[in-house]
């Protein structure tokens, strides 16, 4: 029998807080036009000091499992996908499912960055399509703002990131006369590249793992070279997204929508150039929620089929790029 990963319902939050660039330019030296040129970035959303991860993972997830008319219990597994963990151990899924009144529901963290939601996702879809389960949330979630170096220093870093969640409860659907399901994934990654775009302590490479003189260095706060992540970032996105639709069977001028990690609005016009995709099968939101990590391509899908611009029967394209480096791309019918 051919099982397919059908995304049944989906869902988002982010905190109430926006910061916009013109709050940022009190604590740094930039600008709010500096900003926008850079990055597209008008505003983001941060937490306040009552909110955590698993916060906007449970509201994330309670949407999606209401969109899909289920209950937390209906869940075979939890799979997240996070850099900016609750607690450096256990993962914000154990956090997440002890929210949603679970009592001994398999959960677990991944750790690919911008590229989570997509390896989170390439799991569910491998455990439904193994028969091991028939329902599985994925989830991505990013509290970025409360390890942010928010001073001129860290400013290059600071002004990209947002918090956030998004969730997509996947179901077996094993009905022939329902295409809809993920129809290809495709992973990459370059570990030679990991202290391109990386966070280095505390770590327990370290030791110890972390001192007074790391601090005063930063070396708690991201360390990013932004021209070398761009090359790379224009030159596997497209390599990922068109490998995926070979695998798929489809031809890119089928794709209805296509949906790219928020990372940097130019990224991803430069990829939409490079490939000649319409601006009408393109959406962004980065420029009022910033880079979201993990959470950003859910968040897309939820905001998308809430606001009617993805509908059942369509193909939709999903792509990221991030540290690691990781790229993926998955191509779902809708």
């Amino acid at each position: 029998m051919n099982v397919r990963a059908k995304v049944t319902g989906t869902g988002m939050d982010v905190p109430d807080r926006v910061v916009t660039n013109a709050e940022l330019e009190k604590y740094m030296e930039t600008s709010d036009e500096w900003i926008r040129q850079r990055s597209g970035i008008e505003e983001r959303r941060w937490v306040t000091e009552e909110q955590g991860p698993a916060d906007l993972a449970e509201a994330a997830a309670r949407r999606a499992l209401e969109a899909a008319g289920l209950e937390p219990g209906d869940l075979d597994c939890i799979v997240l996908g996070t850099l900016s963990p609750e607690a450096d151990f256990p993962g914000t899924s154990f956090f997440l499912q002890d929210r949603l009144g679970l009592s001994e529901t398999p959960c677990f963290d991944v750790r690919a960055q911008c590229s989570g939601f997509l390896y989170s996702l390439a799991i569910g879809d491998s455990f439904l399509r193994s028969g091991q389960y028939r329902r599985v949330l994925v989830v991505g979630c990013e509290v970025h703002s409360t390890g942010l170096d928010v001073s001129t220093r860290g400013r290059d870093v600071a002004v990209l990131f947002g918090d956030g969640a998004g969730a997509a409860v996947l179901e077996a659907n094993d009905d022939p006369e329902d295409p809809s399901g993920v129809l290809s994934v495709r992973l990459h990654a370059q570990g030679k590249y990991a202290r391109k775009l990386w966070l280095e302590a505390p770590g327990s490479a370290l030791h110890p793992r972390f001192t007074q003189e790391m601090y005063d260095q930063g070396l708690h706060f991201p360390q990013m070279e932004g021209k070398f992540v761009f090359k790379h970032a224009v030159t596997r996105m497209p390599e990922v997204l068109l490998e995926a639709l070979e695998a798929a069977g489809v031809k890119q001028d089928d794709v209805d929508l296509f949906l790219f990690h928020q990372a940097n609005l130019r990224i991803n016009e430069y990829v939409a150039n490079s490939l000649e995709i319409p601006p009408e099968k393109l959406r962004n939101n980065i420029q009022r929620y910033g880079n979201c990590s993990a959470a950003a391509i859910p968040m897309l899908l939820a905001e998308a089929e809430a606001e009617g611009a993805l509908r059942r029967g369509q193909l939709v394209s999903l792509t990221a790029f991030g540290s690691g480096f990781s790229w993926a791309s998955a191509v779902l019918r809708w």
